[in-house]
C-alpha cells in the first residue's frame, strides 16, 4: 500500500476545480490531502487572478489591485508547496523510514510536482470550457482538442512519476527535502523598495 496515492491527489484536484466554478472553494479533506487541497486551491484563485490581469478593459487601478492579488496569492502558492513537503517529512517521520546512505535526492519535490498537476487540472477544465462554444471556427476546436490530448498526456506521465517517486521515498531509496524558496520581493526586511532603501527607479 502505497504511503500516498498519487491518483487520489490529482483526482482532488481535478473535482474541486469543477466543484470551485459552482458553488464557493471549500476543503472537506483532512492530513496530507488537506495541504494538497489547500495549496491548489491558491493555484485556482491565482488561475482567475491572472485572467483579469489581461482584460483589455480593465483601468489601471483595476489591474494594479489585481497585480497585488497575483502577488500575494503567488507567494501562498509558494509558501503550501513547502507546506506539502514539511506534511510529507512528517509522514516519513511517522513511519519511520530512514532514507539509505547513498540515497540520492530528486531535483523536484513532491509538493512541486503538486503543484504542477494542480496547474494542469485548472488547464485542462478551462480548455474543456473552449469546447463548449459556439462561436469559434474548426480550427479552433481542433486546436483546443489538441492541446487537451498533450495536456492529458502531460499529466498521466506527472502521475506515474511522482507515484514513483514518493514509493522511492518512502522504501528509502531516495531522500527528501524540502526545499525553502525564500521569496524576497515580499519580504519587508529583504525587499529594498519595502525598507527605504530605494524608493525610486534610477533613471
Amino acid at each position: 500500500h502505497p504511503m500516498i496515492d498519487v491518483q487520489e491527489i490529482a483526482k482532488l484536484q481535478e473535482q474541486t476545480v469543477a466543484k470551485w466554478h459552482q458553488e464557493k472553494i471549500t476543503n472537506p479533506y483532512s492530513g496530507l490531502l488537506e495541504i494538497v487541497c489547500q495549496q491548489h486551491s491558491f493555484n485556482y484563485r491565482l488561475w482567475h487572478e491572472e485572467d483579469q490581469a489581461r482584460c483589455p478593459n480593465a483601468d489601471d487601478k483595476t489591474i494594479a489591485q489585481v497585480k497585488r492579488n497575483i502577488d500575494q496569492l503567488n507567494q501562498k502558492r509558494n509558501d503550501w508547496i513547502e507546506k506539502i513537503d514539511d506534511g510529507l517529512t512528517m509522514l516519513l517521520e511517522e513511519r519511520g523510514v530512514i532514507p539509505h546512505s547513498r540515497a540520492p535526492i530528486n531535483t523536484e519535490t513532491p509538493g512541486s510536482v503538486m503543484d504542477r498537476l494542480s496547474i494542469l487540472a485548472l488547464r485542462i477544465y478551462h480548455l474543456q470550457e473552449q469546447l463548449q462554444r459556439q462561436d469559434v471556427a474548426p480550427d479552433h476546436m481542433d486546436s483546443v482538442r489538441h492541446k487537451i490530448a498533450v495536456c492529458q498526456l502531460q499529466k498521466n506521465d506527472l502521475v506515474v512519476a511522482l507515484q514513483q517517486l514518493l514509493n522511492e521515498i518512502g522504501s528509502g531509496d531516495k531522500r527528501h527535502r524540502t526545499y525553502r524558496q525564500f521569496k524576497m520581493y515580499n519580504d519587508p526586511k529583504l525587499n529594498p523598495y519595502l525598507n527605504g532603501q530605494i524608493t525610486r527607479r534610477a533613471g
